[in-house]
């Protein structure tokens, strides 16, 4: 199975600015693209910092005055690569308290921003496609199961399995890799099976 990377997830065309750009025109970029932190490049393209909502609240408060993205920002940039997964990411943003990640290529150079918001659209995805996913690339591909041993039901990112597998271990692994598939939010097990082959030693679903 092939899972979503930052990559297939990310905004491509990122709205950014450089060091010398001044407050009130970063307020108003955060504002006409109804984001909440835009990325600082350098002359070579490649993040340098971070300037978010709080960024510019916290230099109004402070009553220091209009200045630019090089004094209000947040740096270095915490930064995520095209080949992460969701969960990579999610977990560096709730580290480091961000809400959005520039996305860099080798080099370092900026190639898209991923967002909380572009995380969670993950989860909308559509029943159908997700059915589709279970009964043609974890029961037939990967366990090769009959696809008229299984019933997969699948409401609002809910996977119900309903049927028979010759063994107890291949349900506990049918179970895991539904549950891994991109957009499952619960995977409701109602398999049966004739034998229970399971053991203490018991092997892990395949990649």
């Amino acid at each position: 199975m092939r899972h979503r990377s930052i990559a297939d997830l990310m905004t491509p065309h990122a709205v950014v600015v450089q060091r010398g750009t001044p407050f009130k025109e970063i307020a108003r970029l955060l504002d006409d693209y109804d984001i909440t932190a835009v990325p600082v490049l350098d002359e070579n393209e490649r993040p340098v910092g971070v300037v978010s909502e709080a960024d510019l609240l916290r230099r109004q408060i402070a009553k220091l005055g209009a200045t630019t993205a090089e004094a209000i920002m947040t740096s270095p940039a915490v930064v995520a690569r095209p080949g992460w997964s969701v969960v990579e990411a999610a977990k560096t943003m709730e580290k480091q308290k961000v809400k959005r990640l520039p996305v860099v290529d080798d080099s370092g150079r900026l190639i898209g921003v991923i967002s909380r918001s572009d995380l969670v659209r993950l989860f909308l995805r559509r029943d159908r496609a997700i059915q589709e996913e279970v009964l043609e690339e974890v029961l037939t591909r990967t366990l090769g199961v009959s696809p008229s041993a299984v019933t997969v039901d699948v409401a609002d990112g809910t996977v119900t399995l309903t049927g028979t597998l010759d063994h107890k271990i291949l349900v506990r692994i049918a179970v895991r890799l539904c549950e891994s598939v991109d957009g499952v939010v619960e995977v409701v097990d109602r398999l049966t099976s004739p034998r229970d082959d399971t053991s203490p030693l018991d092997q892990e679903a395949p990649e």
